[in-house]
């Protein structure tokens, strides 16, 4: 092989270009099948790039040196190269050069970029097409990243020469070459949609954080080419019609949003981030004010050029059309027929075999935008949208379609009612049991088992929207999507605030088959169900019966209460059918606190269809259910808990369920079935029972009143088994709630709050001020500014000396203080965490007698610096002082005298203290400790004894016959009095060790 590398260096270095490509081309070869090929890329760089060379092998060259790492020597090569190639003659081989700019490190771009602006404008505007393709393409991959933003933060002239790239690429739109109007389309589109979506860029494995002004300048260049497109929409329009249709895509994006930009008015909040507010002669300049009429026309102009592009053959390019004239339908001037027909493009496309692969986008695009339709519309796209959800192979795709789906759904319900409410004609098909009447759609609804959990993923949506519906809604400041279905959900809910409890009513009517599901143990999706009929039950107080008109009660109340109670009655008669003991339990106790016991008829206390006695035989069920192969026998405890309590919530509310339960549970505290906790437990219901059919005429002060609380809940459950049904469960919940989440209530990005509450928004940092430090008569010029990063929990002070003196300064001592206080940002452990591999004139780094860090670096750098105001050529010292702290105290101690510190700390009066000293002062707190415990522990009076005639009220002629396991500590006490144990253990200890030591 070293022959072979040998063979292809010695070609390299020969002026014959076929030699040369054909070297390259083996060379690449050897790169393909994984070998080493660093000694062929140094000769690469020495002799193509840094020479001349023909373009083929300047590519090729190119493309060998990205397959391989370069030392800073090579990259020096390289950049060296790409500077001379510039002005060579042939522009084929400029645009080689140039293409390569996009792979150059961070750490060099800046400053290659800043070398050759001039060569970058000339070749931007060059004759060559191939010239100006490769320049636009590169110049739009570079200036819409981080890293440039950065660079043009710290240097303006870079500033306007990226300002002025932007113009060019904007005039290479209307080239009349269509690989150049191509790649300059891509280009703005790229600018605006990095600016839109908040994207970071990762460079070298490294996530780059913008600074104050990096929102600014994104800002001020997003404005220039939406009001540049907006000013030329006509000629672009016209520009685009001309393309080839594989190149046409390419110009969608750009024109709908920047048309959507200025006619939505968020230009003008652009311009004002941007900081471009004044003129050059300091007077206010408002933003570029357009006409309504001028703003709808030109959204007409646009749709009007999109839409016949809906027809086309092209999978792809339909999809981006009807994405793009979805945004457009939401702007003022908006019409619901442009959205019907991007839905309805976008829904041809399912069937479509060479775009099966982006069904999950199909079903995102198209259930997002539901709410732009007509009522009509969206009711005949439920059903068919929860087919096509059934079939994504995603689960996050799932619930959020399911989760647009079943907000659109509630949405339509409540608009169809109130609609109704206000004399208008009743739609139909509007209500929730509409989107359960596909056959398919039913059928696995009433189903005991299946393969999917659709079902399962579809109730627990519907039951999330309907909690979120009780929720206030969050307010809409901002026009747009979101804001729509909030409008309309709060109009749907305007006429009263029971309203939304309509729906929920329809849902749980709809959903009850789930009750009856076998899911394999998971049971997600029935609590969620049984959660909302407790609620539903509570609201209504269904205990006390159907409420009548002399109570004040209206019809709708009236009706729905009655709804309630015969669905009650039926999940009764379901207990039969609950295949899980856990699903009987908790079903158990949604009807037992809520159940209307007075209303049932005593002559029917024998009828075994009686609700009572199917309530209690199903509890017999539970106890004495012995099946250990079940998924849900290891938690049995919770179900036979659950029993428990809703007997004493029946026997404690109705005679005929104490005298019944009375039997059931001495035979569960008899049998072997129970523990020691459930037969104490038993003998405190007893008791209870026994007492209240002892005083009938009285009220028992202990008797439970109902209080709507469903406990069931993976979060509130203090104990979990290893159950793989449990794991799913807690899956699927976080899936729907964090789809259900940024649906309803999303997290507004940093972009959105911005333009929401405009230019006095806290996140916008107004940009440093520098700050003189130094008089006229001093010898230097000194002035600082300081930047605070939360990320990263840093505080950087720049300073900037400049030596006004004609003599030069070997040394210059700088003392610097703080005025105010200076607070620890967070107390991330990243602060500390890149201390490591740093080099820095001065360290300073020291452990405090907390046990904490403190750090402080001060990094310096001369750097020589031209055009500048107090010379041609100047050299600048450059200071950067690092505070870091491992914790928020540390700092809380020194910003109480913060002039102090520094100022002990200047002159060396900040002293180490030793580990030793550090452990005495440890002892000494805890021995301080101690004695307040000791002292504490005397001044407490001694526990009383409880009085007999108090523990006997209930039945006070029986006594325990067996000891009790029960404890009148709270569990404060008992782990206060834990803690005092082991801080004595502790202390005894030392005591021993230190007298051991002693002796």
């Amino acid at each position: 092989m070293d022959a072979v590398f040998a063979q292809i260096q010695a070609d390299l270095r020969s002026n014959d270009g076929l030699r040369q490509a054909g070297a390259l081309l083996q060379a690449l070869q050897h790169s393909a099948a994984g070998r080493d090929i660093s000694a062929v890329s140094k000769c690469a760089c020495d002799e193509i790039i840094a020479s001349p060379a023909s373009a083929v092998c300047k590519k090729l060259a190119f493309d060998l040196i990205r397959c391989t790492r370069l030392t800073n020597d090579q990259w020096e090569t390289v950049c060296r190269g790409i500077k001379n190639d510039f002005d060579f003659p042939d522009p084929d081989v400029t645009a080689a050069g140039v293409s390569f700019l996009s792979a150059i490190p961070s750490h060099r771009l800046g400053r290659l970029i800043t070398d050759c602006s001039k060569e970058i404008s000339s070749c931007l505007v060059s004759e060559s097409d191939n010239l100006r393709y490769a320049i636009t393409e590169t110049l739009g991959c570079i200036l819409a990243r981080d890293d440039l933003v950065f660079f043009c933060e710290n240097n303006v002239n870079l500033l306007d020469r990226v300002s002025l790239w932007w113009k060019q690429i904007g005039d290479n739109m209307l080239a009349s070459a269509d690989a150049v109007a191509k790649v300059a389309f891509e280009a703005v589109g790229r600018l605006f949609q990095e600016f839109s979506s908040k994207r970071m860029s990762r460079l070298a494995g490294d996530k780059l954080v913008p600074s104050e002004n990096s929102l600014a300048i994104r800002s001020n260049w997003v404005v220039a080419m939406a009001n540049f497109v907006w000013n030329k929409r006509n000629l672009l329009l016209y520009r685009a019609m001309v393309l080839p249709i594989e190149s046409f895509r390419a110009a969608v994006f750009p024109l709908v949003y920047a048309v959507k930009t200025v006619a939505s008015g968020v230009v003008q909040d652009l311009q004002k981030l941007s900081g471009n507010s004044r003129g050059n002669d300091g007077s206010p300049r408002g933003p570029l004010e357009f006409g309504n009429a001028e703003k709808i026309v030109g959204v007409s102009d646009v749709v009007s050029h999109l839409v016949p592009f809906l027809s086309s053959l092209d999978p792809a390019l339909v999809f981006e059309v009807a994405i793009n004239l979805l945004s457009l339908a939401d702007v003022p001037g908006g019409k619901p027929e442009w959205a019907m027909g991007s839905i309805t493009a976008i829904l041809t496309l399912w069937d479509r075999q060479e775009f099966s692969a982006a069904r999950e986008s199909i079903v995102r695009a198209v259930a997002t935008n539901l709410q732009l339709l007509d009522i009509h519309t969206q009711v005949s796209l439920f059903k068919r949208l929860l087919l096509m959800v059934r079939n994504l192979r995603a689960e996050s795709d799932r619930m959020h379609a399911l989760a647009c789906i079943c907000r659109t759904a509630l949405c339509v319900d409540l608009f169809a009612k109130e609609s109704v409410r206000r004399g208008q004609k009743p739609h139909s098909g509007t209500d929730i049991a509409s989107l359960f009447e596909d056959p398919r759609i039913k059928e696995d609804l009433n189903s005991v088992t299946s393969n999917s959990l659709f079902r399962e993923e579809l109730v627990a949506s519907l039951v999330e929207s309907c909690f979120q519906l009780s929720l206030p809604l969050p307010s809409q400041k901002s026009s747009g999507t979101e804001s729509r279905v909030i409008g309309a959900l709060a109009y749907g809910t305007g006429y009263g605030a029971m309203n939304w409890t309509e729906s929920a009513l329809e849902v749980v009517e709809v959903c009850r088959p789930c009750v009856i599901w076998d899911c394999e143990g998971r049971t997600y999706a029935m609590d969620c169900y049984l959660k909302l009929l407790v609620r539903l039950c509570h609201i209504y107080d269904t205990r006390g019966g159907v409420k009548k008109v002399k109570d004040g009660a209206s019809q709708d109340q009236i009706l729905n209460e009655t709804r309630l109670h015969g669905l009650q009655k039926q999940l009764i008669k379901d207990l039969s059918q609950v295949n899980t003991p856990r699903v009987c339990a908790r079903l158990i106790w949604a009807l037992a606190e809520h159940f209307d016991l007075e209303g049932l008829d005593p002559l029917l206390a024998d009828d075994p269809e009686d609700p009572l006695n199917i309530i209690i035989s199903n509890m017999h069920k539970v106890l004495f259910s012995v099946d250990s192969s079940a998924p849900t026998a290891t938690n049995r405890l919770q179900d036979v808990q659950a029993v428990l309590l809703c007997a004493q919530h029946l026997g404690s509310r109705y005679s005929r369920a104490a005298q019944l339960l009375t039997k059931e549970l001495e035979d569960f505290r008899s049998s072997n079935l129970a523990d020691s906790v459930n037969k104490h437990q038993c003998r405190l219901i007893l008791q209870i029972i026994k007492y209240i059919l002892t005083h009938p005429g009285e009220r028992w002060a202990g008797a439970p009143s109902a209080r709507g609380d469903y406990p069931f809940s993976h979060h509130k459950l203090t104990v979990q088994y290893s159950e793989t049904s449990t794991a799913q469960d807690r899956k699927l919940e976080g899936l729907v709630r964090t789809a259900i989440q940024e649906l309803w209530r999303p997290v507004p990005s940093e972009l959105t709050l911005l333009l929401t509450k405009g230019i006095d928004s806290t996140l916008v940092k107004p940009p440093p001020s520098a700050f003189a430090l130094t008089g006229s008569s001093d010898p230097c010029y000194v002035e600082a500014y300081h930047l605070t990063d939360a990320n990263d929990g840093r505080l950087t002070l720049h300073l900037k000396v400049l030596n006004l003196t004609e003599q030069e300064l070997n040394r210059v001592d700088i003392r610097v203080g703080l005025t105010g206080a200076l607070h620890f940002m967070d107390g991330s452990p990243q602060a500390f965490r890149q201390l490591h591999h740093l080099v820095s004139q001065l360290c300073y780094s020291s452990r405090t007698w907390y046990g904490g860090f403190l750090g402080m670096m001060i990094f310096g750098a001369s750097e020589v610096s031209r055009n500048v105001d107090l010379g041609d050529e100047t050299t600048t010292m450059m200071c950067k002082f690092v505070l870091r702290a491992s914790d928020a105290s540390i700092l809380n101690e020194i910003s109480a005298d913060l002039q102090e510190w520094l100022d002990d700390f200047t002159d060396e009066g900040v002293e180490y203290m030793p580990e030793e000293e550090v452990k005495a002062a440890a002892v000494e707190r805890l021995r301080r400790s101690m004695e307040q415990i000791a002292i504490l522990k005397a001044a407490q009076p001694p526990p009383q004894p409880p009085k007999e005639e108090e523990d006997n009220n209930l039945i006070p002629e029986e006594k325990p016959k067996e000891p009790s396991t029960l404890t009148t500590l709270t569990a404060e006490e008992a782990e206060h009095r834990a803690l005092q144990v082991a801080i004595l253990q502790e202390w005894q200890m030392f005591r021993t060790e230190q007298t051991t030591k002693v002796n």
